[in-house]
């Protein structure tokens, strides 16, 4: 796995860390759990950290320099990609290729196909500049496949995707300039696309990637730390008003202002709002002080709790002390809370965008609200506190829901079925041509993929599938169980390692 700001060591909450480093560690350990061996390629930030540590028994986390070893905002590592990717491939070259490549994150993909281009018939491209040149042919083209030196197939993952960031933000938005169309080219260039929420799959198919060319896989949350009755001394104690919880990054899109607008047509209800630096640094955060100000000017700062950083370990009880948790994002490419509050049995009242639209079914297991309406949240909140019964009805069968798809064994199996479908494609049809994604495989709904041989002169990676073949339920991926269980290992053919 390639994670280049993401690392599944990184401390949560830090200013480019949350639910991604989340899912890098967990999926890797989920597929480690079955018997794969993993590592995750991340960017190194620190001088003096080890190149290689183990994350645990089968995964390994290695840092690669790229650019200053020192933090670096997200949205300025782009120029950094090519030599990560570099560096990457010397890797593979010095300890064996790994059988399959998968990128997280748009910048990731980058850096993977940089170090993909070492494998193959064509010759690797050394003159490009990812800070000059960062979406041409020749910077983000892949090599055709070769029976003589297999390129290992390439499945991406975005987690969030440009256009739908610049489309909210507007000039706001801080990413490089390059972002759409680099995103654009991976799409057609890798051999699989997993993403993590039907909207996205929308998203995706906007930017000329076809739907039949991506799976959809969820995130996945740990059910056993997240799970009803948890409790925790940090978690403030409950009063005798009913409890809204927020968790989440205290930024401005995140619409936790929503929630404080609300409360003033709920004068039984209190605001616990999770996020953002230690409790101690909040009055130095700008999104803070904006929540703050905005409470005291409705009158309703005494009900209004900010806790500023909650411990992971500490959320579970955190979302358990609830009557309702609130998401109300202007945007979400997934959104892992709603999934959290799910597996606690607790309702979700959630905006109506991006993944909430598949975690949260509106009057079964929360209410969904139009993004920004203050007075829909207010109602549909005001309904469930007025309701109690309700509420537990929709917070048990949100648990249950939770159970059936979300779990990261659920999230393992998926996964590793599209990495089985891509290895079982080559020894079936060999390494020049790809027909993988064949449907009945693992029992994953997906067409086959055809892969025009000609089509290796620019974007080899191009896979060209059954339209119509993603015809799933994005939460419910039906596979076979033992799929997890096969793969490869570089040079041990029956174990897999991404």
């Amino acid at each position: 796995m390639i994670s280049e700001h993401a690392s599944p060591l990184a401390v949560l909450g830090g200013a480019d860390a949350g639910g991604q480093n989340v899912h890098v560690a967990a999926l890797a350990s989920t597929l480690a759990d079955a018997g794969h061996v993993v590592d995750v390629y991340t960017r190194r930030d620190d001088l003096v950290l080890p190149d290689r540590v183990p994350l645990r028994p089968g995964v390994d986390v290695v840092r690669v320099t790229a650019g200053p070893p020192a933090f670096v905002p997200r949205d300025e590592l782009a120029p950094f990609m090519v030599e990560l990717g570099d560096r990457i491939a010397k890797d593979w070259e010095a300890a064996g290729a790994p059988d399959v490549v998968h990128s997280h994150f748009w910048m990731s993909g980058v850096a993977a196909l940089r170090a993909l281009q070492a494998f193959g018939e064509r010759p690797r491209v050394l003159a490009s500049s990812f800070a000059t040149e960062p979406t041409s042919p020749r910077a983000l083209a892949l090599p055709p496949r070769s029976r003589v030196e297999r390129r290992p197939p390439l499945v991406a993952t975005y987690h969030a995707l440009g256009t739908v960031k610049r489309r909210h933000q507007g000039a706001a938005d801080t990413s490089p300039r390059e972002r759409v169309k680099a995103e654009a080219r991976l799409g057609r260039v890798a051999d699989a696309i997993i993403a993590t929420c039907s909207d996205e799959v929308r998203e995706l198919e906007r930017l000329g990637i076809p739907p039949s060319s991506v799976r959809v896989v969820p995130c996945g949350v740990d059910a056993e730390m997240f799970a009803p009755g948890a409790t925790s001394p940090v978690v403030p104690p409950r009063t005798h008003r009913r409890r809204l919880v927020s968790v989440g990054r205290l930024v401005e899109r995140k619409g936790v202002d929503l929630a404080v607008r609300a409360l003033v047509e709920l004068p039984d209800a209190e605001l616990v709002i999770a996020g953002g630096p230690d409790a101690e640094e909040l009055e130095n955060d700008p999104e803070a002080v904006r929540l703050t100000a905005l409470a005291r000017s409705l009158g309703v700062a005494d009900r209004v709790l900010l806790l500023g950083r909650v411990a992971h370990e500490d959320v579970p009880a955190l979302l358990c002390s609830a009557d309702v948790v609130v998401a109300t994002p202007w945007y979400e490419p997934f959104g892992i809370v709603p999934v959290e509050a799910a597996a606690c049995g607790v309702p979700v009242v959630g905006a109506a965008v991006g993944g909430l639209l598949d975690t949260v079914l509106d009057g079964v297991t929360g209410r969904l609200v139009p993004p920004r309406d203050p007075a829909a949240l207010a109602i549909a909140v005001r309904e469930l506190l007025a309701h109690p019964e309700r509420a537990t009805a929709y917070g048990e069968a949100a648990r249950k829901r939770v159970l059936d798809r979300y779990t990261w064994e659920r999230v393992g199996i998926a996964t590793a079925a599209v990495y089985q479908q891509l290895l079982d494609a080559d020894r079936l049809h060999g390494a020049g041509r790809r027909s993988a994604l064949e449907p009945g495989a693992a029992e994953l709904d997906a067409g086959a993929v055809e892969q025009d041989p000609g089509a290796a002169e620019l974007d080899a990676g191009a896979v060209e599938q059954d339209p119509g073949a993603v015809e799933q339920d994005p939460g419910a991926v039906e596979q076979d169980p033992g799929a997890v269980e096969r793969g490869a290992r570089a040079g041990h053919p029956t174990e897999a390692a991404s």
